[in-house]
């Protein structure tokens, strides 16, 4: 779940709820917690984080040049967890990286009728991408 502001492009996530299939599941608390910080630096990378340079080299080099998320936007996490007995445990963690940019460009899809393709999703970026609509 997202929140749009239309006059700045900001975007913020409110909620995000992911559910995990990773076979037989042995420690489910350290689970959660490897899937939790997955979310957090997902949504993070797709919002803001972006390297930047030019001909003389890179230009974010701390910080203040290269932002990540911040504990105030950091979404309501839910995470469903399907434990399979029957199952190798099959690992947890990086898969549920894979989705997160989607996830959120489609609930900005949603919420502003946006179709973004380029993360991050800058507010100048949903700003022009509302522009064309």
């Amino acid at each position: 779940e997202v929140e749009v502001d239309k006059s700045t492009g900001k975007v913020l996530v409110k909620r995000f709820l992911l559910s995990h299939d990773c076979g037989l599941i042995i420690n489910p608390d350290g689970l959660k917690n490897q899937i939790e910080g997955n979310i957090i630096q997902g949504v993070s990378r797709t919002l803001m984080e972006e390297v930047k340079f030019d001909s003389s080299g890179i230009k974010t080099l701390d910080w203040n040049t290269y932002p990540i998320l911040r504990f105030p936007d950091v979404p309501e996490i839910e995470i469903v967890l399907i434990n399979r007995p029957d199952m190798p445990a099959l690992g947890g963690g990086e898969p549920s990286s894979a989705p997160i940019a989607a996830a959120i460009a489609n609930a900005i899809f949603d919420a502003v009728g946006v179709r973004l393709r380029d993360a991050p999703f800058l507010p100048e970026r949903v700003l022009a991408g509302m522009k064309k609509t």
